[in-house]
């Protein structure tokens, strides 16, 4: 099946950690954009020649009832030309070319017997916001919501007030950060579990071993992915099939 092309505008533009920038792109009102939570679009962006190496790929951050609007997180990386373009030169009213959506990273319909596990860092943290989100605008009944979350810096929490809110508002909903160049931790600056290091202690600390009704779902740069598969089917012994991972960056 041929992805459908659009033809959205930048209508806002806001910093939300350092080197991190929200961005919501205006569809055109007899064209809003159809998708899962957790699905990404290819942007065709001006950034050089040839077609192939404009294109880049990014996670709508919100949910698919913000179609109209769909918001993406897009982080800055050293040297990269897209970083270049949206952090030195986008624009509120310029045009973004996209098309999509794509990618099976999305939950199953039936979510009343699951237990879900996220884990991310970074900009990875995309598809779960769509994810979390779809589950609550739609009142989808679930066992149980972890997302764990990994950055250098308390700066780099993203979303942090959405996730502080949800955790008063939202059963059975946890949120656990780890972060791993951060000098000193001071557990009441905080409304939620802060360890230093990296994710991978969090989820095996909570869950030794994986438990049946458990999905586990990564999203994160290769080598974080490819140590989380390890330790959940090694470690944790945890069913091959319950282990969902997107590649981020």
């Amino acid at each position: 099946m041929a992805w459908k092309w659009y033809d959205s505008t930048i209508v806002r533009i806001e910093d939300c950690a350092p080197d991190v920038r929200r961005f919501w792109l205006q569809m055109p009102v007899d064209d809003p954009l159809e998708f899962k939570a957790g699905q990404f679009v290819t942007m065709d962006l001006p950034i050089h020649e040839k077609r192939l190496k404009r294109w880049r790929s990014y996670s709508v951050a919100g949910p698919p009832g913000e179609k109209e609007m769909p918001e993406f997180c897009i982080a800055r990386l050293e040297g990269g030309a897209a970083s270049a373009y949206f952090f030195e030169t986008a624009q509120v009213g310029e045009t973004i070319r996209f098309k999509g959506p794509d990618g099976n990273f999305v939950l199953p319909d039936e979510l009343s017997d699951r237990d879900l596990v996220f884990i991310c860092t970074g900009t990875g943290i995309a598809p779960f916001r769509s994810m979390i989100q779809d589950i609550r605008r739609r009142q989808l009944p679930y066992r149980s919501i972890h997302l764990i979350f990994g950055t250098r810096y308390a700066a780099g929490i993203l979303y942090r007030h959405e996730w502080e809110a949800l955790l008063r508002d939202m059963p059975d909903f946890q949120f656990s950060v780890a972060l791993s160049r951060e000098s000193e931790l001071r557990a009441e600056d905080f409304s939620f579990p802060v360890y230093k290091g990296y994710v991978h202690q969090i989820y095996m600390d909570a869950y030794p071993k994986a438990q049946p009704g458990q999905d586990f779902y990564i999203c994160g740069w290769s080598n974080m992915i490819d140590d989380a598969v390890e330790n959940l089917l090694v470690k944790m012994a945890a069913d091959k099939s319950r282990i969902h991972y997107e590649l981020y960056g």
